[in-house]
């Protein structure tokens, strides 16, 4: 197994195991960014975040999406959006391998914090990250707003 960082060609790969994760997720239908987006966003001048894949036999069975943001209580971290391993290459270790290149990234960046949201149902995940030292915080909620709700927001002037 190699652990490298995406490339604009790994798109589509990376795009369906995105896919994957919406179904076990629960929200099959969740997925609106295409492999155009992924490339756009990805790559170029500004990219607006990094990807390290996982390569065996030349095949990409996981990935980790992550990206800078700020804190105003520690300064630069790091968000790790997702990180995922496709179904039938879970418990091979590949999941360990992704998320420790991405904390040696974040000390090579010196950030103060990775963080990253799992959901309360996903026991393995959260053992997972509990296993590593991670503390999964059971006192904040997540707040979003979508299109529509911006939207609706924004014409209530």
């Amino acid at each position: 197994m190699n652990i490298r960082k995406g490339r604009i060609e790994d798109m589509p790969r990376v795009l369906e195991l995105i896919q994957e994760l919406a179904v076990f997720e629960k929200q099959p239908d969740a997925v609106q960014v295409t492999v155009s987006d992924l490339e756009r966003d990805g790559f170029g001048l500004h990219p607006l975040f990094q990807i390290l894949v996982a390569e065996v036999d030349g095949e990409i069975p996981g990935i980790a999406l992550f990206y800078n943001r700020f804190s105003t209580w520690k300064g630069k971290t790091i968000h790790l959006e997702d990180l995922i391993v496709s179904e039938q290459s879970r418990g091979s270790g590949i999941g360990m391998q992704l998320y420790q290149a991405v904390m040696e990234e974040a000390k090579k960046q010196n950030v103060r914090r990775v963080e990253w949201n799992v959901l309360d149902w996903n026991t393995p995940a959260i053992s997972f990250y509990e296993k590593t030292g991670a503390v999964v915080f059971k006192d904040w909620l997540v707040a979003q707003m979508d299109e529509k709700g911006l939207s609706a927001f924004l014409e209530r002037k």
